[in-house]
Protein backbone atom coordinates (compact mmCIF):
# COMPACT_ATOMS: atom_id res chain seq x y z
CA UNK A 1 0.00 0.00 0.00
CA UNK A 2 1.34 3.68 -1.32
CA UNK A 3 0.62 6.19 1.62
CA UNK A 4 1.61 9.94 -0.12
CA UNK A 5 1.42 12.94 1.34
CA UNK A 6 -0.16 15.40 -0.69
CA UNK A 7 1.19 19.59 -0.83
CA UNK A 8 -0.80 21.91 -3.33
CA UNK A 9 1.04 24.06 -6.05
CA UNK A 10 -0.93 25.22 -9.19
CA UNK A 11 -1.13 22.78 -12.23
CA UNK A 12 1.60 22.99 -14.88
CA UNK A 13 0.08 21.96 -18.25
CA UNK A 14 2.62 22.27 -22.02
CA UNK A 15 2.35 20.37 -25.27
CA UNK A 16 2.61 22.39 -28.56
CA UNK A 17 2.46 21.86 -31.92
CA UNK A 18 4.36 24.82 -33.66
CA UNK A 19 7.87 24.50 -31.80
CA UNK A 20 8.89 27.98 -29.95
CA UNK A 21 12.02 28.92 -30.12
CA UNK A 22 14.77 28.56 -27.13
CA UNK A 23 14.87 32.60 -26.62
CA UNK A 24 11.14 32.40 -26.13
CA UNK A 25 11.46 29.65 -23.58
CA UNK A 26 14.30 31.28 -21.55
CA UNK A 27 12.82 33.33 -19.05
CA UNK A 28 15.65 34.91 -17.28
CA UNK A 29 13.85 37.53 -15.35
CA UNK A 30 10.70 34.94 -13.79
CA UNK A 31 12.26 31.87 -14.16
CA UNK A 32 10.84 29.44 -11.21
CA UNK A 33 14.69 27.80 -10.54
CA UNK A 34 14.92 29.66 -7.60
CA UNK A 35 11.54 28.92 -6.19
CA UNK A 36 12.81 25.27 -7.17
CA UNK A 37 15.82 25.54 -5.56
CA UNK A 38 14.39 27.02 -2.44
CA UNK A 39 12.42 24.06 -2.07
CA UNK A 40 15.63 21.84 -2.39
CA UNK A 41 17.68 24.66 0.26
CA UNK A 42 14.56 23.56 2.67
CA UNK A 43 13.97 19.62 1.96
CA UNK A 44 13.76 17.11 4.55
CA UNK A 45 14.64 13.95 2.07
CA UNK A 46 18.09 13.80 0.38
CA UNK A 47 18.46 16.01 -2.56
CA UNK A 48 21.31 15.78 -5.07
CA UNK A 49 21.36 18.17 -8.25
CA UNK A 50 23.00 16.96 -11.26
CA UNK A 51 24.92 19.87 -13.24
CA UNK A 52 24.21 20.49 -16.72
CA UNK A 53 26.59 18.71 -19.18
CA UNK A 54 26.91 21.96 -21.01
CA UNK A 55 24.81 24.95 -21.86
CA UNK A 56 24.21 24.08 -26.30
CA UNK A 57 23.00 20.43 -24.53
CA UNK A 58 20.53 22.35 -22.09
CA UNK A 59 19.04 24.66 -24.70
CA UNK A 60 18.43 21.80 -26.94
CA UNK A 61 16.89 19.56 -23.82
CA UNK A 62 14.58 22.74 -23.24
CA UNK A 63 13.87 23.42 -27.01
CA UNK A 64 12.85 20.00 -27.44
CA UNK A 65 10.38 19.78 -24.51
CA UNK A 66 8.79 23.28 -25.27
CA UNK A 67 8.13 24.45 -22.07
CA UNK A 68 9.73 27.55 -20.72
CA UNK A 69 11.49 28.01 -17.85
CA UNK A 70 8.84 29.97 -15.93
CA UNK A 71 7.37 26.64 -15.15
CA UNK A 72 9.43 24.59 -12.74
CA UNK A 73 9.77 21.96 -15.42
CA UNK A 74 11.48 23.90 -17.70
CA UNK A 75 13.83 25.28 -15.64
CA UNK A 76 14.86 21.79 -14.00
CA UNK A 77 15.48 20.76 -18.07
CA UNK A 78 17.36 24.08 -18.12
CA UNK A 79 19.01 24.27 -15.14
CA UNK A 80 19.83 20.89 -14.25
CA UNK A 81 21.01 17.55 -15.96
CA UNK A 82 18.73 15.95 -13.59
CA UNK A 83 17.60 15.33 -9.97
CA UNK A 84 18.36 12.64 -7.56
CA UNK A 85 16.42 12.09 -4.68
CA UNK A 86 17.20 9.50 -1.44
CA UNK A 87 20.62 8.55 -2.68
CA UNK A 88 19.45 8.14 -6.47
CA UNK A 89 16.19 5.86 -5.37
CA UNK A 90 14.09 8.30 -7.38
CA UNK A 91 15.60 10.07 -11.24
CA UNK A 92 14.02 13.08 -11.98
CA UNK A 93 14.94 14.04 -15.53
CA UNK A 94 16.54 17.56 -16.73
CA UNK A 95 18.62 17.80 -19.40
CA UNK A 96 21.08 14.85 -18.98
CA UNK A 97 24.49 14.78 -17.06
CA UNK A 98 27.20 11.57 -16.28
CA UNK A 99 24.98 10.10 -13.81
CA UNK A 100 21.71 10.11 -15.89
CA UNK A 101 22.36 10.15 -19.59
CA UNK A 102 19.02 10.68 -20.85
CA UNK A 103 17.22 13.85 -21.05
CA UNK A 104 13.28 14.33 -20.43
CA UNK A 105 12.35 15.19 -24.21
CA UNK A 106 15.06 12.03 -25.16
CA UNK A 107 13.66 9.42 -23.13
CA UNK A 108 9.70 10.64 -24.24
CA UNK A 109 10.85 10.22 -27.75
CA UNK A 110 9.58 6.96 -28.95
CA UNK A 111 6.70 6.45 -25.96
CA UNK A 112 4.82 9.18 -25.64
CA UNK A 113 5.88 10.77 -29.08
CA UNK A 114 7.35 10.13 -32.28
CA UNK A 115 8.79 13.35 -33.67
CA UNK A 116 9.43 16.64 -30.97
CA UNK A 117 6.77 18.64 -31.52
CA UNK A 118 3.69 16.74 -31.58
CA UNK A 119 1.17 16.58 -29.32
CA UNK A 120 1.43 14.07 -26.46
CA UNK A 121 -1.27 12.53 -24.51
CA UNK A 122 1.34 11.91 -21.47
CA UNK A 123 5.08 12.16 -20.90
CA UNK A 124 7.44 10.60 -18.44
CA UNK A 125 8.97 12.87 -16.02
CA UNK A 126 10.92 10.75 -13.64
CA UNK A 127 11.56 7.17 -12.78
CA UNK A 128 12.71 5.00 -10.01
CA UNK A 129 15.40 1.98 -8.87
CA UNK A 130 12.52 -0.52 -8.95
CA UNK A 131 11.16 0.11 -12.27
CA UNK A 132 8.88 2.56 -11.83
CA UNK A 133 7.43 5.61 -13.59
CA UNK A 134 6.29 8.79 -13.32
CA UNK A 135 4.20 9.86 -15.86
CA UNK A 136 2.28 13.61 -16.15
CA UNK A 137 -1.22 13.27 -17.74
CA UNK A 138 -2.07 15.14 -20.65
CA UNK A 139 -4.99 13.31 -21.41
CA UNK A 140 -3.81 9.95 -22.11
CA UNK A 141 -5.25 8.50 -18.37
CA UNK A 142 -8.68 10.96 -17.93
CA UNK A 143 -9.47 14.50 -17.67
CA UNK A 144 -7.16 15.08 -14.79
CA UNK A 145 -4.74 16.92 -17.05
CA UNK A 146 -1.42 18.04 -15.49
CA UNK A 147 -1.53 15.54 -12.50
CA UNK A 148 1.29 12.83 -11.96
CA UNK A 149 0.70 9.03 -12.54
CA UNK A 150 2.38 6.18 -11.13
CA UNK A 151 3.20 3.17 -13.58
CA UNK A 152 3.87 0.91 -10.81
CA UNK A 153 6.11 -2.01 -11.15
CA UNK A 154 3.82 -4.52 -8.97
CA UNK A 155 0.60 -4.21 -10.45
CA UNK A 156 1.49 -2.27 -13.89
CA UNK A 157 -1.59 -0.16 -13.26
CA UNK A 158 -1.04 3.82 -14.04
CA UNK A 159 -1.76 4.95 -10.78
CA UNK A 160 -3.42 8.36 -9.42
CA UNK A 161 -1.37 10.80 -7.10
CA UNK A 162 -3.15 13.56 -7.56
CA UNK A 163 -0.66 15.78 -7.63
CA UNK A 164 0.71 18.27 -10.11
CA UNK A 165 4.29 18.62 -11.46
CA UNK A 166 5.10 20.75 -9.07
CA UNK A 167 3.34 18.69 -6.10
CA UNK A 168 5.52 15.78 -7.48
CA UNK A 169 8.55 17.69 -6.67
CA UNK A 170 7.58 18.34 -3.14
CA UNK A 171 6.27 15.01 -2.12
CA UNK A 172 10.09 13.93 -3.72
CA UNK A 173 11.47 16.34 -2.02
CA UNK A 174 9.24 16.35 1.70
CA UNK A 175 7.21 13.37 1.58
CA UNK A 176 6.94 10.04 3.03
CA UNK A 177 8.98 7.97 0.61
CA UNK A 178 9.41 5.23 3.05
CA UNK A 179 6.23 5.06 3.58
CA UNK A 180 5.28 4.83 -0.39
CA UNK A 181 7.81 2.17 -0.62
CA UNK A 182 7.02 0.46 2.61
CA UNK A 183 6.97 -3.18 0.48
CA UNK A 184 9.98 -2.35 -1.68
CA UNK A 185 12.80 -1.10 -0.30
CA UNK A 186 14.71 -4.20 0.97
CA UNK A 187 17.62 -5.04 3.60
CA UNK A 188 20.90 -3.57 2.18
CA UNK A 189 19.05 -1.58 -0.36
CA UNK A 190 20.79 2.08 0.12
CA UNK A 191 24.48 0.10 -0.83
CA UNK A 192 22.72 -2.05 -3.65
CA UNK A 193 21.23 1.16 -5.38
CA UNK A 194 25.10 2.99 -5.42
CA UNK A 195 26.33 0.15 -8.08
CA UNK A 196 23.47 2.07 -10.62
CA UNK A 197 23.59 4.66 -12.88
CA UNK A 198 20.66 6.96 -13.68
CA UNK A 199 20.21 4.93 -15.97
CA UNK A 200 19.94 1.53 -14.80
CA UNK A 201 17.08 -0.30 -12.56
CA UNK A 202 17.08 -3.69 -10.69
CA UNK A 203 14.89 -6.36 -12.69
CA UNK A 204 13.43 -8.40 -9.93
CA UNK A 205 12.58 -12.35 -10.30
CA UNK A 206 9.52 -13.45 -9.41
CA UNK A 207 8.03 -10.23 -11.28
CA UNK A 208 6.94 -7.76 -8.41
CA UNK A 209 3.56 -7.73 -10.38
CA UNK A 210 2.92 -11.41 -9.60
CA UNK A 211 1.32 -13.05 -6.33
CA UNK A 212 5.05 -15.04 -5.97
CA UNK A 213 6.78 -11.58 -5.90
CA UNK A 214 4.77 -9.54 -3.53
CA UNK A 215 7.90 -10.61 -0.88
CA UNK A 216 10.87 -8.38 -2.43
CA UNK A 217 13.09 -9.81 -0.04
CA UNK A 218 12.64 -13.35 -1.20
CA UNK A 219 13.15 -12.02 -5.14
CA UNK A 220 16.10 -12.30 -7.02
CA UNK A 221 17.44 -9.03 -8.75
CA UNK A 222 19.96 -8.13 -11.45
CA UNK A 223 20.65 -4.80 -13.23
CA UNK A 224 19.09 -4.11 -16.57
CA UNK A 225 18.98 -0.82 -18.45
CA UNK A 226 15.66 1.12 -18.09
CA UNK A 227 14.72 1.02 -21.36
CA UNK A 228 14.90 -2.45 -21.53
CA UNK A 229 12.51 -2.62 -17.96
CA UNK A 230 10.36 0.04 -19.33
CA UNK A 231 9.48 -1.75 -22.70
CA UNK A 232 8.88 -4.93 -20.72
CA UNK A 233 6.94 -3.36 -17.63
CA UNK A 234 4.61 -2.44 -21.20
CA UNK A 235 4.77 -5.51 -22.66
CA UNK A 236 3.88 -7.23 -19.49
CA UNK A 237 0.75 -4.84 -18.80
CA UNK A 238 -0.53 -5.35 -22.22
CA UNK A 239 -0.54 -9.25 -22.31
CA UNK A 240 -2.36 -9.43 -18.67
CA UNK A 241 -5.02 -7.12 -20.60
CA UNK A 242 -5.51 -9.16 -23.11
CA UNK A 243 -5.56 -12.59 -20.94
CA UNK A 244 -8.14 -10.96 -18.65
CA UNK A 245 -10.47 -9.88 -21.24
Amino acid sequence: MRILILLFFPIITFGQIKMRPINELINTEDSSWSLVKEWIVNSKNKVEILPISNIEQAKDALYKTQVTTRSPMGAIVYMTGGILIDNGWIRILGSGNEKIKRSLPEWNKGKSFEKYGEPTSFFLIADDVIGGFYVLNNGEFGKDLGKVYYFAPDTLEFEPLDLTYSDFLNFCFNGNLKGFYQDYRWENWENDISKLNGDEVYNFFPYLWTKEGENIENASKKIIQIEEQYHLNIDFRKQLKINND
